[in-house]
């Protein structure tokens, strides 16, 4: 993805919203169950038409993300529509441009040349995976989902052909097996996950850019040491309820600038396109760990939330020291 807040154009439910992804690698993705910055670019692809999410129809300039499987000449093929919940399987696909041949050439961005998101309809099942690519141009990496029922597959990447854009192209995945939906976690400012308490401020507006910031903790004291996770010191996606409009934000400043510090906040700049209800999902590393912190927000609503709008489900990785939820 490119560096900055990316309302991308990073699969059966979303449709509508905001920016910018990743990808390569075996391994572990975090699962999510229902239990100053600096200004950024925006990845935006299809108009913001009437899609599901209670549009502000006011705010209705922002272009919504991942809900097409073909764009500008480029289409994502999905080799594998199905898969079985609670094994361990290979998901493959390929990107094809015009001539619909395999493409093998991408710009590589926050150190990957793709970023794959998987994340169910209901938005309480959420991986970030980095699939590994073949000569021919076929991507793979394993992926083990918990639940059935209906997935959107997201693939954000650049090729890297002269005067190509930033795509994110989406695609339906079904997951066999008893099917149980959830209900989405209530609105909430803090949440937690592996030991960590994750505090959100700030609004989510549709049609305007707000800072979003994030703070970690552990313990009651704040975490000041985070790690560097592909090149900052977290990543934030965001998927709008109902159709899962697709957003890939990075935040201000990078390790290493001398004015970003390792924590406790990370902060965001982030525009949605409609009114609506949200799941933000933030990615962060400490002590050689990858966790996500989930939270449900409404854009475009004014409401006081009180209690954790979910927890983060994470398993050691195979040998990477990563949760699964991530893959490298």
């Amino acid at each position: 993805m490119n560096t900055g807040l990316r309302i991308t154009a990073f699969a059966a439910a979303l449709a509508a919203a905001f920016g910018t992804a990743y990808g390569v690698g075996k391994g572990v993705d975090p699962v999510v169950e229902n239990t100053a910055p600096a200004a950024h670019d925006t990845h935006s692809r299809t108009s913001p038409g009437a899609e599901a999410g209670g549009e502000d129809t006011a705010h209705a300039s922002v272009p919504a993300a991942g809900l097409q499987i073909s764009e500008n000449g480029y289409t994502l093929d999905l080799a594998t529509p199905r898969l079985p919940a609670g094994e361990r399987t290979t998901l493959r696909f390929t990107v094809r441009d015009g001539d619909h041949r395999a493409v093998t050439a991408y710009r590589r961005e926050h150190g990957k040349e793709l970023h794959l998101i998987l994340a169910s309809r209901d938005l309480t099942t959420y991986r970030h995976l980095h699939p590994q690519r073949a000569a021919d141009g076929t991507w793979s990496t394993p992926v083990e989902l918990p639940r059935a029922g209906g997935y959107r597959v997201f693939a954000d990447f650049t090729p890297a052909r002269k005067g190509a854009g930033n795509l994110t192209l989406g695609a339906d995945l079904a997951v066999s097996g008893h099917y149980a939906p959830r209900e989405l976690p209530a609105p909430a400012t803090t949440t937690r996950t592996g030991g960590y308490e994750v505090e959100l401020a700030g609004t989510l507006r549709p049609g305007r850019a707000s800072e979003l910031t994030l703070k970690v903790s552990r313990d009651g004291r704040p975490v000041t040491d985070l790690q560097p996770y592909l090149g900052a010191y977290g990543h934030l996606v965001a998927l709008r309820s109902g159709d899962l409009a697709y957003l890939h934000v990075h935040p201000g400043g990078e390790p290493g600038d001398g004015r970003t510090k390792p924590g406790p906040a990370v902060s965001f700049t982030a525009t949605a396109p409609s009114g609506g209800t949200y799941r933000l999902f933030l990615d962060f590393r400490h002590e050689g760990r990858v966790h996500t912190a989930a939270f449900t927000v409404r854009a475009g609503v004014p409401e006081a939330v009180e209690r954790p709008s979910g927890t983060a489900e994470e398993r050691p990785g195979p040998g990477d020291g990563h949760s699964d939820g991530h893959g490298h």
